[in-house]
């Protein structure tokens, strides 16, 4: 069985208005968004406020992470009206910073880059001064493809970790550590103005040294915004959580990480590595 979650761990049920308003504006398009897929516990606090993030390239995942709810398996043929779909109902909701997100394509040649990169464009027409924040996977190190979402006139780009070194064959079967670590610092190659982001989920078996280790990682590769939260069990058929870390904890790790010198830190038990991402570009 599932463990109980501490009373910390609260969360807002969806159902104002606004949220059945979004969902239907986003059924109306046939868009998916990570937030329904991944089971995101504030889907009901964003929602809310009118975001959302999307999640592109379908909903069907080929990677094996043992953490994720997104469905895994053989994928669907991309849609190509999506990007365009998307940028209208960014359009639609007025939206000034927009988070974009997708499943792992490894079946594509370009691992879905170009997809993206389109959807950027299809955004940035129809919204001119949005800021785009792009969550990409790894590409399997392929810098071609990560060379097209950094220069499709993004602001963020955001690639995370997840976990600690140790635990990869354990909760992310198919990437590299160190791998992801180069997506992030090839990306400050080739744009050294671009806003670079990663994140970590906490409570699967690390331990605080390794934590920090992580931290230093990234810091030496350039990145500048972090993300901590709490990882919670989606359902019995993902990895069960080892440790419920307490809201004091998170504060503390976000004092180290604000020591390393990370432009900002969005640090609690239900941080996300999408939550309150318009903060994380006007706070600093």
């Amino acid at each position: 069985m599932p463990r109980r979650h501490p009373d910390w761990i609260k969360v807002r049920f969806p159902g104002s208005s606004n949220y059945l308003r979004l969902k239907g504006i986003l059924r109306r398009h046939n868009l998916h968004t990570v937030c329904e897929e991944a089971h995101c516990p504030n889907i009901g606090e964003c929602w809310e406020n009118n975001t959302a993030t999307f999640l592109l390239l379908g909903d069907t995942c080929t990677r094996g992470c043992r953490f994720c709810a997104i469905g895994k398996g053989k994928p669907q043929p991309l849609n190509g009206e999506e990007p365009h779909n998307v940028g209208e109902v960014v359009k639609e909701l007025g939206l000034k910073h927009i988070v974009v997100t997708s499943v792992d394509r490894d079946d594509l040649p370009d691992g879905g880059s170009r997809h993206l990169a389109e959807t950027v464009f299809w955004i940035k027409t129809l919204s001119p001064g949005i800021r785009v924040e792009l969550l990409i996977p790894d590409f399997k190190g392929a810098r071609p493809a990560l060379e097209t979402v950094v220069r499709s006139g993004i602001h963020v780009l955001n690639h995370n970790v997840e976990t600690v070194p140790r635990l990869y064959r354990k909760v992310r079967p198919g990437s590299v550590y160190q791998r992801s670590l180069g997506v992030l610092k090839d990306a400050k190659e080739i744009r050294g103005d671009l806003l670079t982001k990663s994140g970590l989920m906490l409570g699967l078996g690390e331990t605080g040294e390794e934590v920090l280790a992580t931290l230093k990682d990234l810091r030496e590769i350039g990145c500048d915004i972090l993300t901590l939260g709490q990882y919670l069990q989606p359902s019995p058929n993902q990895l069960r959580v080892e440790r419920y870390l307490a809201p004091t904890e998170f504060e503390a790790l976000k004092g180290e990480a604000m020591k390393l010198g990370f432009r900002h830190v969005e640090s609690g038990p239900l941080v996300r590595s999408s939550y309150h991402a318009w903060s994380h570009v006007t706070s600093s």
